[in-house]
């Protein structure tokens, strides 16, 4: 979206009407900031395997069965047919940042759409391991307690390149992506 401010003979310039557009709906805003809050939490802060980490990976796994319905059914840019990253869109952006090109996405670009979709697998996959845990069938098993430590270690390293490119983006192009997953606006 374009904004134009247009200027009358012996006017002051006007001012565009909506220099911000929304972005990020709620439901994504609130799954992007549980999933924040609960992998600090789990990783950092609660010990493994007790009452609270548990419920904290049950909230993560319900946040995401909500974002993957809502991926079908939510707004423009929450839906995932909005942001698909096929091999060209992706080979399309590297290129474009090779030659110093790069498109601006008002919702995710296609490096941003894979490493949403690899965060959300993984976070699956440490939910089902950590809820495995807990069944009769696989308590005590090492090498289940060992894939789910090594997944949720996958997670933080993607979560901290994921935030690196965030802010590397956003000095990139000159707007806070951060502060936009708070107000779910971005510049139009």
């Amino acid at each position: 979206m374009t904004v134009v401010s247009r200027k009358r003979e012996g006017a002051e310039p006007s001012v565009p009407a909506r220099p911000y557009v929304k972005v990020w709906d709620p439901v994504v805003r609130l799954f992007h900031w549980t999933i924040v809050t609960a992998c600090t939490l789990n990783l950092f802060i609660l010990d493994e395997g007790k009452y609270w980490h548990r419920v904290t990976g049950y909230v993560v796994a319900a946040a995401i069965v909500i974002r993957i319905l809502w991926g079908f059914v939510g707004t423009k840019h929450a839906r995932f047919s909005d942001f698909m990253p096929t091999r060209r869109r992706v080979m399309e952006q590297i290129f474009d940042m090779i030659d110093g090109n790069e498109k601006r996405y008002l919702g995710h670009n296609p490096l941003a759409s894979i490493m949403m979709l690899v965060l959300m697998a993984l976070l699956a996959a440490t939910a089902l391991t950590g809820w495995m845990t807990t069944l009769d069938a696989f308590w005590g098993e090492k090498w289940l307690e060992r894939l789910h430590g090594t997944i949720a270690n996958g997670i933080m390293v993607l979560a901290f390149i994921h935030a690196g490119a965030a802010i590397v983006e956003s000095w990139r192009h000159r707007e806070n992506l951060v502060w936009s997953m708070v107000t779910g606006r971005k510049k139009a």
